[in-house]
């Protein structure tokens, strides 16, 4: 009976002296990314406020972005031409938010030799800046603008660069 209270006694110290077990813990996430096509912007047409003829007063040319539709104000008489409104074709992922931005010419002025002619403001068409692109993916935005036509403007071709960008949201 010593003996089974002994090796009672040893088998209890063993199992006291046993370290205990630290808890663990595990979990899993997902490592994922979405890859869009590339996002393309074509240049389709100029914004050209066509033929005018200025005066001794200034006045204004209005391209409309949404319409392509000029008018003129002030001294500018508009001469019979093709007036235009730019237009922008894009191509990017079905579903996914296109964002537009404008930078307008340099200096906001088309120049024609040392001459300038003020650009006063450019827009885009009534959809605004922001786009979702439908089951194609294509979209397609319009530019217009108001050019300042100064008294006496002298004769010439006026013209600038300006510049759309899109981008994903």
């Amino acid at each position: 009976m010593r003996f089974t209270i002994c090796l009672a006694a040893v088998a209890a110290t063993l199992a006291a002296a046993t370290p205990a077990v630290a808890q663990q813990a595990s979990a899993t996430a997902t490592a994922r990314g979405v890859v869009l096509s590339p996002l393309t912007l074509t240049k389709v047409t100029d914004l050209d406020f066509g033929t005018v003829a200025a005066s001794a007063a200034a006045g204004t040319v209005t391209v409309n972005a949404d319409t392509g539709f000029r008018t003129v104000s002030g001294g500018v008489t508009a001469v019979p031409s093709t007036p235009s409104h730019a237009q922008f074709d894009g191509l990017g992922q079905a579903g996914q938010t296109v964002q537009l931005s404008l930078v307008p010419p340099t200096g906001n002025v088309l120049v024609s030799g040392t001459n300038s002619v003020s650009v006063n403001s450019l827009s885009f068409d009534s959809a605004g800046t922001t786009r979702t692109l439908g089951a194609g993916g294509n979209f397609t935005a319009f530019v217009g603008g108001v050019f300042g036509i100064a008294a006496n403007q002298p004769n010439g071709t006026y013209s600038a660069l300006f510049q759309v960008t899109a981008d994903y949201q």
